[in-house]
């Protein structure tokens, strides 16, 4: 009997690539999340339950495939360029059609392209104190908003005393995107409207 090989159709090779390509920008929107410092839940509760956490954490394991749309709303959720959350180049270019790493680099250098690329970083803050009986004095979306995000946490952390509540550098960050401004700037505006608590 003669021993044959089987080789891939290109139906097969298509679908292996597809799949690797699929880890690669999981891969890539995990590490775009985390260094956010935003959990799967807060991204869920930022974007208004769009992104369910099981859907994304299933987008970032590579077993589900995010369309072009999604990744553009999620782009805008993070407020990165839709480029920052695809692989880089030097790394999308090394998967083969057998999803295996093609050779290529020792990973030792990084391209001056892949440093123009790199996320800015964040600035740290620290917590900040809400009074949520001002709250209800704030006019505008921003109270409908923020009244949602907060009774998230509360219900999270099941501290329903209703006076104050302390936020974390990481809600910071997802209010500040509900509002697409920077963390600093939404800082300023909890000050302007009355709501941070200062010791």
């Amino acid at each position: 009997m003669v021993n044959q090989t089987v080789v891939p159709d290109e139906d097969e090779q298509e679908e292996t690539a597809r799949a690797a390509y699929a880890r690669a920008v999981g891969s890539r929107l995990r590490a775009v999340r985390k260094q956010m410092r935003l959990s799967l839940q807060a991204v869920e509760a930022m974007s208004d339950q769009e992104f369910k956490a099981s859907v994304l954490g299933a987008y970032e394991r590579g077993e589900r495939a995010i369309s072009v749309p999604r990744l553009q709303r999620l782009a805008k959720l993070y407020d990165v360029p839709v480029d920052q959350l695809l692989p880089q180049d030097d790394d999308a270019n090394r998967w083969g059609p057998s999803g295996e790493r093609d050779g290529g680099g020792n990973g030792q250098t990084e391209s001056p392209a892949r440093a123009r690329r790199q996320l800015r970083p964040w600035d740290g803050h620290e917590k900040v104190t809400i009074d949520l009986t001002k709250l209800n004095s704030v006019s505008g979306p921003e109270r409908d908003l923020l009244r949602r995000f907060l009774s998230m946490i509360q219900v999270q952390r099941q501290d329903f005393n209703g006076r104050m509540i302390t936020i974390r550098a990481e809600d910071l960050r997802a209010i500040a995107c509900l509002f697409g401004v920077t963390p600093d700037a939404m800082s300023r505006r909890l000050d302007e409207l009355g709501l941070r608590v200062t010791s």
